[in-house]
């Protein structure tokens, strides 16, 4: 594979998708290549360099999750026992919060909300934020199906403060980055290093506009990193089945468990499945990978690992539709002869047909503070297709495919297009669930 292509490609991808600069880093047959490419800023005045900190989102998860892995392995935490017997604060009586498990969190599988307000979480304390968890009330398929969540990954960073005794920064760097030889910035509370800015983007020629990162500090553990693409790559390693997991602290087999497929977590419109901490893909020749996604704000971060094969490919951008440079660069790898699996967040996999917009996916959907209202007609009115307001706000055009599955398409300028899907009741047959790029939420 003819790897030096890339570095004229990734700039031209770059400008055809408005992206100012990123990173890409790959660990194939062996050998590390790396490039850089374009800038920190839309201005263009600092270029990028291979030791910069791209804000990587919700990699972090994967992160946090090793971490815990690591204290599993320990015998600081159990996988299996309810959150409550560690944190106490969620020991409130009737709550079904409390009785979830690491092992649920982890896949996501304990019917969690998607998150909370970055504003109303602003100064939050530990205390509060598990007195607010204490009163969630977990979707109906609470500990059987998948919904992405940010705040179980939060009370994966707190198992792991009380296990150890240190917050999460100092337990995730003393037991995982310092061993990998990882220099991390952070988003969220002070950071010993500086990070690339997130960029609003269009399509060239328009300019990308700096945007600020919001993630509050409560919320760490599940997306404050910022990290280079040799970085991502040095974790990726520790996913290939020749590794030798984290050096004197935690072994290859500790890890297996991370990217093994958890009956039930389906992820329509992230993944093609989920581990305890990892996504998981498969390719089109057969190969299965793992991995993960991330974007802060103004971020679009990828990850890919080939366990059996052991090659590592990772990718920071600095603004959102690095996303679609993300699926053009995949094109240009298959091209090259490197088939990375992957899941577009955009097309299905398999043809769908469109069908006119059933009356009975009409209504209200709720998980947690988040809010999803599906009303009649696009916005132009088109009757065959649907509205989505996102939290009162209006969204996106739902067009409805065959299996109830549908495209949404943000009415913003330049808007991306993401996967959802309608969910009937096992036993009633009416929908009663809407799953939004892997979360879900319940028709009240």
């Amino acid at each position: 594979m003819n790897v030096e292509e890339l570095s004229g490609r990734l700039s031209a991808l770059a400008r055809e998708h408005g992206v100012p600069g990123g990173q890409f880093a790959l660990h194939h047959k062996g050998e590390i290549r790396s490039f850089v490419f374009g800038d920190q800023d839309a201005a263009g005045t600092v270029p990028v360099t291979g030791d910069d900190k791209f804000p990587v989102g919700s990699i972090t998860k994967a992160f946090t999750a090793a971490l815990a892995m690591l204290l599993v392995d320990e015998g600081d935490l159990d996988l299996d026992a309810p959150v409550a017997e560690v944190l106490t604060e969620l020991r409130t009586p009737g709550t079904r919060f409390g009785a979830a498990t690491l092992r649920q969190l982890l896949s996501h599988s304990a019917g969690l909300p998607p998150g909370r307000d970055s504003d109303s979480l602003a100064g939050a304390t530990r205390r509060g934020y598990l007195a607010d968890c204490a009163r969630m009330a977990p979707i109906d398929t609470f500990g059987s199906s998948f919904s992405y969540s940010n705040v179980g990954y939060t009370v994966i960073g707190m198992l792991a403060e009380q296990a150890v005794r240190m917050d999460w920064r100092e337990a995730l760097e003393s037991f995982l980055l310092d061993p990998l030889g990882i220099e991390p910035a952070y988003i969220a509370g002070t950071s010993p290093r500086p990070y690339v800015s997130g960029h609003a983007a269009r399509t060239a020629p328009a300019r990308a506009v700096p945007v600020r990162q919001t993630l509050p500090a409560i919320e760490a553990p599940a997306g404050a990193l910022a990290l280079s693409a040799l970085d991502l790559l040095a974790f990726g390693r520790l996913h290939t089945d020749d590794a030798e997991g984290v050096p004197g602290l935690l072994d290859a087999d500790a890890l297996a468990g991370m990217r093994t497929e958890v009956p039930g977590a389906e992820p329509f419109g992230l993944a093609d499945g989920w581990g305890l901490g990892l996504s998981l893909y498969r390719a089109d020749d057969g190969t299965h990978w793992t991995g993960h996604d991330g974007t802060a704000d103004g971020t679009s971060c990828h990850l890919r690992v080939d366990p059996a094969g052991g090659t590592v490919v990772a990718l920071t951008t600095n603004a959102h539709t690095g996303m679609a440079l993300w699926e053009s660069l995949l094109e240009e790898l298959r091209r090259l002869g490197l088939d990375v699996a992957s899941y577009s967040y955009s097309a299905f996999r398999d043809p769908r047909e469109k069908i006119p917009a059933p009356p009975g996916c009409l209504g209200r959907y709720v998980n947690g503070e988040t809010e999803y209202l599906v009303g009649p007609g696009g916005e132009d009115g088109n009757g065959d297709e649907l509205t989505l307001r996102l939290d009162g706000e209006p969204f996106a055009r739902i067009t409805v495919h065959e299996g109830l599955e549908f495209t949404l398409q943000e009415f913003a300028e330049g808007g991306m297009v993401y996967l959802g899907r309608f969910l009937r009741h096992p036993e009633t047959g009416g929908i009663d669930q809407i799953q939004v790029t892997g979360r879900r939420a319940q028709r009240v």
